[in-house]
């Protein structure tokens, strides 16, 4: 197993970890196989989404904080209730499937790290299997 490193800066962000992965499954020799990314934060996730206008991030963190917005009667003491309704809508784990020693992506896709309690340092395992 491997793990990403991440350093937010911002409450609410995502960070494009495309070519991070693509580098983990390039040194690790497979080419053909799964690759499984976990975020093991209860206030953070992953996704994949357009990576060729940085617009598109910043629209889906806004209106996840639209819809979940900071402030609200939560019952969780801590103040970060939001982020942790935003985990669940996004999702903890990807698997991606690798062909030709590289994760398969559409055209304009990426891989994000989803911040929602920042800034923190943040990790993702990644566990890379042949097949």
């Amino acid at each position: 197993m491997k793990t990403i490193s991440i350093r937010t800066s911002k409450r609410n962000e995502l960070i494009d970890i495309t070519n991070e992965v693509r580098r983990l499954v390039r040194e690790s020799g497979v080419k053909e196989g799964i690759c499984v990314l976990f975020c093991p934060h209860t206030t953070a996730g992953l996704t994949i989404n357009e990576n060729t206008d940085p617009s598109v991030r910043l629209d889906i963190s806004d209106h996840l904080s639209d819809l979940v917005p900071e402030r609200k009667s939560y019952k969780h003491l801590e103040g970060n209730a939001d982020s942790h309704i935003k985990s669940v809508l996004v999702g903890q784990s990807l698997s991606l499937i690798i062909e030709n020693g590289d994760i398969v992506l559409g055209t304009w896709q990426g891989v994000f790290f989803c911040e929602f309690d920042g800034p923190r340092n943040r990790k993702v395992l990644v566990k890379i299997l042949e097949g």
